[in-house]
Formats: structure tokens, C-alpha cells, sequence
């Protein structure tokens, strides 16, 4: 009853304080039940602008002086005086409890989720997602046997559930057409994946997500997302700080190195010196357990070509060199190299990473995988192969002569080369 006697009859300086008054009443009203919002952003206004706002329309200040007071638009102090504004004794009056009030109940939480407050939308929903796929005669087509549901990504080289498979954004959108004069068929896209990644928050069931066209089993957040997953490549080890000889071909000791992979994660590292074309092969034998042991998140790549088994085979290789030849390792930005600042450690070559989908900043490397392909053809188990058969293949791509070096073999190309090495060497002695 206070509020509606405010005003009446009241100076400007007394109905201020009036307004004061009222404002402290409604904002003790929401304090006392807790549910006032976090605070809000610059973008809205805050309770305490609104206050401000009550107070100068009651000492009579108009809409920009407002504007000026607040250091805010004049157009946002006149949309929130006139949409907020109650009816006081025949006349409009703008009190700052009546918009808060009105942002509270909407915001309140938690709130019941459309699909499981509706059926029938629900029930849209579902049969846009994962309706059956049908012949234009509308005859639903046989679906082929898919792997059961177990809560992680769509099945790898397997049959896919077949769906009508709509995106969520297509279901949201086409509703305004289908029911254009219903309001209650309505539900944006975000409600949707909601209902589908978490269970409190609609009645969709959980293996739905497999009718999404990539059908991952988690949602992303985007700070993850944004993470690349080369993030051990740092500025200091990019291929621009790379020494300016490992740019040229004429020093040996400048490597280039990256996997070539086969069927169940198979894999064999190379290395190939960009002077002499010398290539080195990796063996990458399957660890202990793989295949038998329960995959264990975060743990330790069983394949064979996690980051700590490609940092042994390449330390195991490098050591086998003159340390004239141990110069500059140039990889890819595969995750098999994470383990680099610590293969620096152990051998004393410098690593350095290309950029972002640069193959030919090694295309050294690129050419000697592309030749190493007609003994390791694509879709095959590269495990199967011993050390002494990738021995034999690197001697025999070894022992062939190549063009770019006059028709001399890299072997004997590596050869004149270290020679040359020693030569200067003693030279210099002397």
C-alpha cells in the first residue's frame, strides 16, 4: 500500500526519498527470498541503475539527462521507463522492483525442459531424429545391423544406425513451418542437444545422438575445442627457427621424419636426411597388453606409436650415428612427437615442426614414404614386419641411385660426405 502513496502530493526532493524508501523494501523483498540474480553484465542494466532510474524520473529529470547520468543510451533508459512502467494513480510510474522482478521468474532454475513437458513435441522431436529411412513409395527400408550403443563415438568402419537423422537445427526451424499457429510447438535448437547430452534436462533417450551426423558421444566445451591438439608445438621449435643450412641440402645431419601408418593402428617411423636421401627406418613393435588389456583413457598408446615409444625408436636411431650427423630433426605435428624436448635431452639433435598442413616443408621425407609404400601398401598390418625386414627395405632404397644426386646411391653419397667432414676436420687441426 506505500507504493501506491508515493507521489502523491509530494515534492520532487520528498517523493525521491519515498522512491528510496521503496526501492530499499522491494530489494530487502528479494534478498529475504533469495533470488536475486547474479550480477549482470555491462550490456543490461543493473538493480542499481534501475534504482537510479526510479529515483531521477521522480525528482523529474527527463530521459537524457538519465542517459547522461548512467553514461547510457538515451534509447535504453526510454525502452526500460516505458516497458516497465506500472499504473499508479492513473498515471505511469517506473519502479525498479517490477522489472527485476519480471527478470527474476523467468530466469529461476531449474526449469522443466520443453520435450519432457510436451509429448507431442517430444515426440516430433524423436521421429525427426531417428524416424526410419523409407522408399518414395513410403515403405520403411530395412535398416542394417549396427553396433549397440556404448556411450562412446559413432562405430569406426561399421554399419551406422539409419535415421531420417535431421539436425537439431533443421527440427527447430521447419516446426514454424509445420505448425505455424501453434506456440507451444516450438523448441530451439540448443533445447534439443540439451536433451540429448544431458539427461536432466529432457526425456530424449541418451543413444539418440548416434542419428547426428557425426554422433559424437560427449559435447565439446569450446575452450577444449579450441585447443589444438599440437600443443606441444611451441614458437621456439617451429620450422622458422630452424638454422638457415638444414633450408639448403648441402650439409648432411638435416633429418626429416614422420610415421606411415597401416590397419590397426601399425605404424613405422622413417627418417631420411635431406642431403643424401639416407633413409633410416623405426620399428614400432606393439607393446605388451595390446589388445588384451582394457583401453585405459589417458594411458599409455599400446599400438606402438605413442609419443613414448616413437622417442625411444628415434633416440635408439640417432644414437647409432657420427654426431656430425646429428644436426636437425624436422616432424609433422603428430602427437607421436610430444615426448620431443626429451629426445633433445638424450640425443642432442634439435627437433624443429613444420608449419600446419605443409608437407612440403619435408618433402624429403614425403617422397621417401611415397617409395616406401610399394613395400608397405596402404590397409596393411605393418606390424607383422620384423627390424630385419625394415632393415632390408631401407638397404635396398639405399643402395638405389637417384637422380638428384647425380645417380650416386645415398649411401654413397653419405659416404662422400663424411668424408669431406673429416677432411675439413683435420684440415682445421693443422
Amino acid at each position: 500500500m506505500f507504493w501506491h502513496e508515493v507521489g502523491r502530493g509530494l515534492t520532487s526532493e520528498d517523493a525521491a526519498v519515498a522512491v528510496g524508501v521503496s526501492q530499499a523494501a522491494g530489494c530487502r523483498w528479494f534478498r529475504e527470498r533469495g533470488s536475486m540474480l547474479a550480477p549482470p553484465s555491462g550490456r543490461y542494466l543493473s538493480f542499481e541503475e534501475k534504482e537510479e532510474i526510479a529515483q531521477l524520473n521522480a525528482q523529474g529529470a527527463g530521459v537524457r539527462e538519465v542517459a547522461r547520468r548512467l553514461d547510457r543510451d538515451p534509447s535504453t533508459i526510454s525502452r526500460e521507463s516505458r516497458r516497465n512502467a506500472t499504473t499508479r494513480a492513473g498515471r505511469p510510474e517506473y519502479r525498479a522492483s517490477v522489472p527485476q522482478r519480471k527478470a527474476e521468474l523467468p530466469a529461476r532454475r531449474p526449469k522443466t525442459a520443453k520435450p519432457a513437458a510436451s509429448t507431442r513435441l517430444r515426440e516430433y522431436v524423436r521421429e525427426r531424429l531417428a524416424g526410419q529411412v523409407r522408399r518414395p513409395d513410403w515403405t520403411p527400408v530395412p535398416r542394417p545391423a549396427a553396433a549397440p550403443w556404448e556411450g562412446r563415438n559413432k562405430p569406426r568402419r561399421q554399419d551406422r544406425r539409419w535415421a531420417s537423422a535431421r539436425s537439431p537445427e533443421q527440427i527447430s526451424c521447419r516446426l514454424k513451418t509445420d505448425f505455424p499457429d501453434d506456440d507451444t510447438m516450438r523448441i530451439s535448437h540448443e533445447a534439443i542437444y540439451q536433451a540429448l547430452y544431458v539427461q536432466s534436462r529432457g526425456a530424449l533417450d541418451r543413444e539418440l545422438v548416434t542419428c547426428l551426423r557425426t554422433g559424437p558421444a560427449l559435447r565439446v566445451p569450446r575452450s577444449r575445442a579450441r585447443k589444438r591438439p599440437d600443443g606441444m608445438v611451441t614458437p621456439e621449435v617451429m620450422i622458422s627457427q630452424r638454422p638457415a643450412e638444414a633450408a639448403g641440402r648441402a650439409v648432411p645431419g638435416q633429418w626429416e621424419g614422420d610415421l606411415i601408418i597401416g590397419v590397426g593402428s601399425s605404424a613405422i617411423g622413417t627418417l631420411a636426411d635431406r642431403s643424401t636421401r639416407f633413409t633410416m627406418l623405426l620399428h614400432l613393435p606393439r607393446m605388451d597388453g595390446h589388445g588384451v588389456e582394457p583401453r585405459v583413457h589417458n594411458g599409455p598408446a599400446l599400438a606402438g606409436r605413442g609419443a613414448e615409444a616413437v622417442r625411444a625408436a628415434v633416440a635408439s636411431a640417432i644414437a647409432t650415428l657420427p654426431e656430425q650427423l646429428r644436426r636437425s630433426l624436422t616432424w609433422d605435428r603428430g602427437k607421436e612427437m610430444a615426448q620431443h624436448a626429451q629426445l633433445r635431452t638424450d640425443t642432442g639433435i634439435e627437433v624443429y615442426f613444420a608449419d600446419p598442413h605443409s608437407p612440403w616443408q619435408r618433402g624429403t621425407n614425403e617422397n621417401t614414404n611415397g617409395l616406401l609404400r610399394q613395400y608397405f601398401p596402404k590397409g596393411t598390418d605393418l606390424s607383422r614386419w620384423s627390424r630385419d625386414d625394415l632393415d632390408a627395405v631401407a638397404a635396398a632404397l639405399n643402395r638405389r641411385p637417384r637422380k638428384t644426386l647425380g645417380w650416386k646411391t645415398p649411401v654413397e653419397a653419405l659416404n662422400d660426405q663424411l668424408q669431406s667432414l673429416q677432411q675439413a676436420g683435420v684440415a682445421t687441426t693443422d
